[in-house]
């Protein structure tokens, strides 16, 4: 089934409203703006505007609508829906994107993958960038994008380039546009782009990309991967990686696959099962801690999601939340959600870092929701006890050949170090 056309609506309030609440003008700026696809970089989608209340919410009117013209891609117009167009292409497309709010602009992404600029008063467009994917070609998720993510250079704000939009496609290019007229930003990477299929091993075409918007910290770009599941057990890896935001410099990698003996979670797989399995990609949105310097990424299964005959053994750091450092991507601390995954249980959630205030003391654990909820400490983790794993009553039956297997714990059971929530 298709989904409906791809529509912005934004809804006013009848009259003027005041304010609420008496925060100074400079505390309600830094909380009150939407500069990342969680609200803030560490995804907390909480904002103190309060214009808008239950005393006045159904007094809102519409204020303007803006069509992104994915109904009409052939000529990247923004006219609006053409109801011949269900068979212009051969795949399902999505509207799953968060706006952003930058610089007193509006900025969002299409399923067609066009990134476009908005006022937000009046929802004129300001420019629109097409990146020209392939709409023919089959993919593992249909046509989708989640967002962008916003960075303006602190060294050069002002210049050409100095505030850019960062984009990563369906067929697997980070883009780097300016802010302002949406046009690609030369000095980064080859003419504004670069590519991602590569050193990810064997890429199928159409099942390796972007869904989601990177991570910014300070000047790196921190970007995963979104991929079909279940097509072979060494499908493409999920590489993290780190850019340079002004140049589009590789500056570090990380796999949720220990491919190495130098990393302490090798010793939990096999030589062959490291060397072999792919998958393990974070595709959800990426969150960021600007004081810790950590960008916290959510794993997927190993591959393949139902069998695990492959890959004996936990296979961390796959289904985890894991902490690295945003400047060398090495692993600061990690929390395997589920453990030897049978059931394509992928931490499929932004992870969330909130600040929690218990007997007169400040603590700020990360709160993830796939499953099931928990939070833990983001600084040190203790690694919680495990249970036994109900997998005899959960398998589905057409994967019989798991219980010739070993099994691992699949679910952690909280601790004191885990609270439920």
């Amino acid at each position: 089934m298709r989904s409906l056309p791809s529509t912005l609506v934004v809804l006013a309030t009848a009259g003027s409203l005041a304010c609420a609440g008496g925060a100074p003008a400079a505390d309600q700026a830094a909380s009150t703006s939407w500069s990342s696809y969680g609200g803030d970089p560490g995804g907390a989608r909480y904002s103190a505007l309060a214009q808008i209340d239950r005393s006045n919410v159904s007094r809102l009117e519409l204020a303007w609508t803006a069509h992104t013209g994915d109904a009409s891609h052939q000529d990247s117009s923004m006219a609006g829906p053409v109801a011949s167009c269900a068979r212009c292409h051969r795949t399902d497309y999505k509207f799953e994107a968060t706006p952003i709010e930058a610089a007193g602009r509006l900025y969002v992404s299409t399923p067609f993958n066009r990134v476009v600029a908005l006022d937000p008063a009046t929802g004129a467009l300001l420019w629109r960038h097409d990146p020209v994917i392939d709409v023919e070609q089959e993919r593992n998720e249909g046509l989708i994008s989640r967002g962008v993510a916003y960075w303006a250079d602190a060294e050069r704000p002002e210049a050409s380039c100095g505030r850019r939009i960062f984009f990563g496609t369906i067929d697997a290019r980070l883009l780097a546009l300016d802010a302002t007229d949406g046009t690609p930003c030369a000095e980064f990477g080859e003419s504004g782009t670069v590519r991602l299929d590569r050193g990810v091993g064997r890429v199928q075409v159409g099942q390796y990309g972007v869904t989601s918007p990177p991570a910014v910290l300070g000047d790196v770009v921190v970007v995963g991967s979104s991929m079909g599941d279940n097509r072979r057990v060494d499908m493409e890896h999920g590489v993290v990686r780190g850019y340079d935001a002004r140049t589009g410099v590789h500056r570090w990698a990380w796999d949720p696959l220990p491919r190495s003996a130098d990393d302490p979670m090798y010793a939990e797989w096999t030589p062959a099962a490291a060397a072999r399995t792919g998958g393990a990609n974070a595709w959800p949105p990426l969150s960021v801690d600007s004081a810790l310097g950590y960008v916290f990424v959510p794993t997927g299964s190993a591959a393949p999601d139902f069998y695990g005959g492959e890959r004996p053994g936990s296979n961390r750091y796959a289904n985890s939340v894991v902490a690295l450092d945003a400047r060398t991507g090495r692993v600061a601390w990690h929390f395997q959600v589920v453990h030897h995954d049978l059931w394509d249980y992928d931490v499929a959630a932004q992870p969330s870092l909130v600040t929690v205030r218990k007997d007169g003391r400040e603590r700020a654990p990360w709160s993830r929701r796939p499953r099931w909820a928990s939070s833990i400490s983001s600084t040190q983790p203790k690694a919680p006890r495990s249970s036994r794993s109900r997998s005899a009553r959960c398998r589905p039956a057409r994967y019989r050949a798991n219980r010739r297997r070993r099994l691992s714990p699949s679910r952690p059971r909280p601790s004191r170090s885990t609270r439920w929530v």
